[in-house]
């Protein structure tokens, strides 16, 4: 008998439920016909949202120039491009070549955690996260240790349990503002005063701005890599979500601050970059064209603006199911509500979401695998038009009365 082929002992620990087994399962019931409600994943291509205008022509136009390999770090055109958007956003000193393009933010995620950490050092991961950055932390040999961001403070990050969990292993916080899921968008207040914290314990930045440009309410997004240059900001962009181009897997990170103590890990950088060639160069093409547009928010997420008017009616529609409660998301297009634990029988929100899916054809995601500690969250996009969300939170409503506590 042969041996059974084991999968590698580092991966034991790593989770990524937003594409997890309840989304096998919808594939599964697809397959078999039967029609999902997705709203689990920020794909906007589904939900009729094309490229915008600004990128659509460049992709035709740099097709065919884009065919070979481009320097491992990116087009220079476009490395240009961001560093100029950078300077747009009061990002001081940052340079063309201290930018690395990738395919998406995600790939630059781990290319950021593998260039970093050794084994046992830790990285301070807001809770809930995006799950890829606490997973690129585990797998690059790291450990993730969470801090509270706090749901009664509008989701902000609570200082005082970040300062509680540093320790002589701690390399760096992670901030993801605009916030997925919660849609939080952080004000300057809260930044500065984490970046007080890392000041005090030399500990490198990695911000995840990537929906900086789908801030709502007249709220200005500020890039916390603005507001500090005695420490080393790592700050993470793209075009996935604010040109709606995800396919095309178009994200960039740049590097300021204090360059001058990281030389060894941007030489890492730049192994790891050449080690796997070059990113999208099609994706990189269209980049100067997206940065070159005006700098104003998308007129989705204004007044009258497809997003913004879901995400108004997905709020307030959650808010009238009793037992569930929500902060309104400033930012992208997600929603995270909370559910009444003491109304409702949940302990499992995993089992819960697959019911959800299984018995109403609604597809969510559980909080917990955002690495939140109670099963009382679930996390839904609100991309879909509104009669689709209407459908789907008249069904979540219904499928809540099931599940209440006698």
């Amino acid at each position: 008998m042969k041996n059974k082929i084991a999968s590698a002992k580092r991966l034991e620990k790593v989770r990524y439920d937003v594409r997890g087994p309840v989304v096998d399962e919808a594939a599964r019931m697809e397959r078999r016909g039967e029609k999902i409600i997705k709203l689990n994943i920020g794909n906007p291509t589904p939900y009729g949202f094309d490229a915008t205008d600004n990128v659509l022509p460049s992709i035709n136009e740099n097709f065919l120039i884009s065919q070979g390999y481009s320097e491992s770090h990116g087009l220079a055109e476009a490395r240009e491009a961001i560093a100029a958007y950078c300077a747009y956003k009061n990002i001081g000193g940052v340079i063309p070549e201290n930018i690395f393009t990738g395919n998406g933010v995600s790939e630059l995620i781990i290319t950021s955690m593998q260039a970093l950490l050794s084994s046992g050092d830790e990285m301070l991961i807001p809770s809930p996260d995006y799950p890829l950055w606490t997973a690129a932390v585990t797998l690059s040999g790291g450990k993730p240790v969470h801090y509270v961001c706090d749901e009664s403070s509008d989701w902000y990050p609570d200082i005082e349990d970040i300062k509680s969990k540093i320790t002589p292993r701690t390399r760096g916080i992670i901030i993801i503002n605009p916030n997925n899921p919660t849609g939080a968008v952080y004000p300057r207040e809260v930044l500065e005063d984490i970046v007080k914290v890392c000041v005090e314990n030399d500990l490198v930045i990695f911000s995840d701005e990537i929906y900086d440009r789908l801030v709502m309410d007249g709220i200005q997004h500020i890039s916390i890599a603005s507001l500090t240059d005695e420490v080393l900001c790592v700050t993470f962009n793209g075009l996935s979500k604010s040109d709606r181009i995800p396919g095309l897997r178009c994200g960039w990170l740049t590097l300021s601050g204090d360059l001058e103590s990281a030389t060894d890990y941007i030489a890492a950088l730049h192994l790891l970059s050449s080690m796997r060639l070059c990113s999208n160069v099609i994706a990189q093409s269209v980049i100067s064209a997206s940065l070159r547009a005006e700098e104003t928010n998308d007129p989705l997420y204004k007044p009258g603006g497809r997003m913004y008017e879901q995400r108004e009616f997905v709020y307030n529609a959650l808010c009238s199911i009793p037992g569930v409660s929500v902060i309104k998301p400033r930012a992208a297009f997600y929603i995270f509500p909370k559910i009444d634990l003491d109304m409702y029988d949940i302990t499992d929100d995993e089992q819960t979401a697959l019911r959800l899916l299984r018995e109403k054809k609604v597809l969510v995601v559980h909080g917990t695998g955002f690495n939140i500690k109670t099963p009382d969250h679930f996390r839904m996009t609100y991309l879909a038009q509104i009669p689709t969300l209407k459908t789907a939170l008249e069904r979540i409503a219904d499928f809540l009365t099931t599940v209440k506590k006698k």
